[in-house]
């Protein structure tokens, strides 16, 4: 399950790290068709976990966060023109026209009114909050809001159930886990920087971020089943004592932002 945020060439420093050139992006498309990979949406995947369905032989999904301007353009277009199903997820605060109600840095964002526009691409929406915050450091009612609200704003605006969620940066916990389940949400995907599997947890699927230093051969690499740990795994000790010392420094700062 791969995690890409923005397709452009020249994006704001702060997602650069994260970003693939549209050069990259569709050189990654072909490879993986090359290789015979079958994509399918994150929905796909659930049903699977679910034991609802079964997965095409060689799957592969793939995931877009945030909502960035490329994305109901260039990019959907890249995707549609491949017959290439993916799932987004997207923060409904940076989709306003002021952005005023994310956490996010200013960058180029699509807006709510083109939600229904990657549907007719052909992509599978999901939730990524409203603001971006850092869920497992949200009191209880701010944890509900953003994924109730940010909900509700996706369905309103496509006019039918909205199933999966993405955790911001993947921050997630138990409590987290369970107030998304709470929520409505049928799934919830984290990064975990693995490959998920057919034991993967509904609640926290595992991902892999796109950097702009990966290459074609790191793809391959993931996609013959190497550099990358497979989930489901326990939480290590690092990630359990970074998560109290984000908890810590929320409680001094407010929320933060997930990134």
């Amino acid at each position: 399950m791969l995690l890409y945020h923005a397709v452009m060439d020249d994006p704001p420093e702060w997602i650069a790290e994260f970003t693939v050139t549209p050069g990259e992006f569709s050189a990654q498309l072909d490879a993986l068709a090359h290789w015979g990979r079958t994509p399918v949406p994150v929905g796909a995947l659930v049903a699977h976990l679910a034991g609802r369905a079964p997965l095409p032989d060689r799957p592969v999904v793939l995931t877009f966060d945030d909502g960035f301007a490329d994305l109901p353009g260039p990019t959907a277009e890249a995707l549609a023109g491949r017959s290439v199903p993916a799932t987004a997820y997207l923060t409904t605060g940076a989709l306003t026209r002021s952005g005023g109600g994310s956490l996010l840095p200013p960058a180029p964002m699509m807006s709510l009114g083109q939600v229904p526009l990657l549907e007719q691409y052909g992509m599978e929406v999901g939730g990524h909050t409203v603001t971006h915050a850092q869920l497992d450091t949200l009191s209880g009612a701010a944890l509900r809001s953003e994924l109730v609200d940010s909900k509700r704003a996706l369905e309103d605006v496509l006019g039918h159930r909205v199933d999966h969620l993405a955790y911001p940066h993947g921050y997630n916990s138990a409590r987290v886990r369970r107030a998304a389940r709470a929520a409505g949400y049928e799934s919830a995907a984290a990064v975990r920087h693995a490959l998920s599997s057919g034991l993967d947890e509904p609640y926290r699927i595992a991902r892999l971020i796109l950097r702009r230093s990966h290459t074609v051969r790191d793809l391959e690499r993931w996609m013959a089943g190497e550099g990358a740990r497979v989930a489901p795994f326990p939480d290590s000790l690092r990630t359990v004592g970074w998560r109290w010392y984000r908890r810590a420094r929320a409680t001094v700062r407010g929320p933060v932002f997930a990134g």
